[in-house]
């Protein structure tokens, strides 16, 4: 059997190696406090979790969705218009996504041709290049350094590599990083990918986790945005609907309509049942998301201030479910902690090398157990001396 080149640039991704060390060592009769994947335990308001039941009990909804019903794409516009004081046109410039990682996958191929030049955080969540690797495109690092509190420096970039760049992405609240932006790196971007011609994505999947009384906004809320590009929004952290897989594209018309139609070819559109937990979400009493951004907050609280006690010194993130923090000095490489940190205290992390060059010598830790498991790794950590 002889496959496609493209899949010699994928090896296996380093969750699925993270998911076997955990497997390995529950085997053993070992306990594992995975702070691994961002995988939300935090579950939908119950008034959601209704909306979808009451759909999956009709008959009708199990018909081809086709498209988005119009409302939901009501319902979203009226959401950003409510949260961010951003006017969206429902028809155009709106677009649902089986979760932003179908739609971070997706929307390279509706814009690059094999060759062009995609630019990219670093470190970025893997799927921020991957998306790019699959259409044939050349990626361009943009280096997020703690020196600039992982702020991309877009002046730093080259100007052969901005002339030529088709696409961009960036990302504040930022995963790995946990870094936010400030007000005047988006007008700067919106500048830049004007002066270019380079087509912006934001992904704003953490906007509602931001911590100690700070507030974010949207991309789109800045003159010029749509002009320049789209926002991906998520439900998967705000409203606890990971695994219905809820995300959105909006802003530019001709972006969210060229991936409107890369997705007629390419799938029949989202579950009737999980368009009607969409609305019910964004709809609904928004109490809900005081509620989870309070959670993650503490579950920080509890573990940075632990582990900073232990003497592993950190920055306490500002937003997002992710903490990113350096790994020993003893230590080379990120992978090697890992596995050190996992054998001696039963805590899984995720080593910074999977998110690009820049993210070697630093780990992200997922805020995804309880109060309880966060004093429990904290606790282990201390015993382990590992920080000593």
């Amino acid at each position: 059997m002889e496959f496609a080149k493209r899949m010699e640039q994928f090896g296996e991704g380093v969750f699925s190696r993270l998911a076997e060390m955990r497997k390995e060592r529950v085997a053993a009769g070992k306990n594992v406090i995975d702070l691994s994947i961002g995988a939300p335990n935090i579950p939908p308001a119950k008034r959601i979790m209704e909306a979808m039941a009451k759909a999956v009990m009709d008959p009708a909804n199990y018909v081809y969705a086709i498209s988005d019903r119009k409302a939901m794409l009501d319902a979203v516009a009226r959401w950003y218009q409510r949260r961010y004081n951003v006017t969206l046109d429902p028809d155009t410039e709106i677009c649902s996504l089986l979760g932003s990682q179908d739609g971070l996958a997706h929307i390279a191929l509706s814009i690059l041709d094999p060759g062009d030049i995609m630019m990219v955080p670093d470190p970025c969540y893997p799927i921020f290049a991957d998306g790019p690797r699959i259409a044939g495109a050349e990626l361009y690092y943009m280096p997020q350094k703690k020196e600039h509190d992982y702020v991309i420096q877009l002046g730093d970039i080259p100007e052969e590599v901005a002339r030529k760049a088709k696409f961009m992405l960036v990302s504040y609240p930022n995963n790995p990083t946990a870094a936010m932006a400030p007000i005047e790196f988006y007008k700067e971007l919106v500048a830049f990918a004007k002066k270019y011609d380079i087509i912006v994505l934001h992904d704003n999947a953490y906007s509602e986790l931001v911590f100690d009384g700070r507030e974010w906004g949207s991309f789109l809320e800045l003159p010029g945005a749509k002009e320049v590009g789209v926002e991906f929004n998520s439900l998967s952290k705000t409203y606890g609907l990971a695994g219905a897989r809820i995300g959105y594209c909006l802003g530019n018309s001709k972006v969210v309509g060229m991936l409107k139609t890369l997705k007629s070819n390419m799938d029949y559109g989202m579950f009737l049942p999980i368009q009607a937990a969409a609305i019910e979400a964004i709809s609904g009493d928004q109490s809900i998301v005081a509620e989870t951004r309070a959670a993650y907050e503490r579950r920080r609280d509890v573990l940075c201030d632990g582990l900073i006690e232990a003497g592993w010194q950190m920055d306490k993130p500002p937003g997002t479910m992710f903490v990113w923090a350096p790994i020993p000095a003893s230590y080379e490489y990120s992978e090697a902690f890992v596995k050190d940190l996992l054998d001696k205290t039963g805590v899984l992390v995720t080593p910074g090398s999977a998110f690009g060059p820049s993210g070697e010598g630093y780990v992200r830790m997922a805020l995804v157990q309880s109060e309880e498991d966060m004093q429990r790794a904290v606790d282990e950590v201390k015993k382990s001396g590992i920080f000593a």
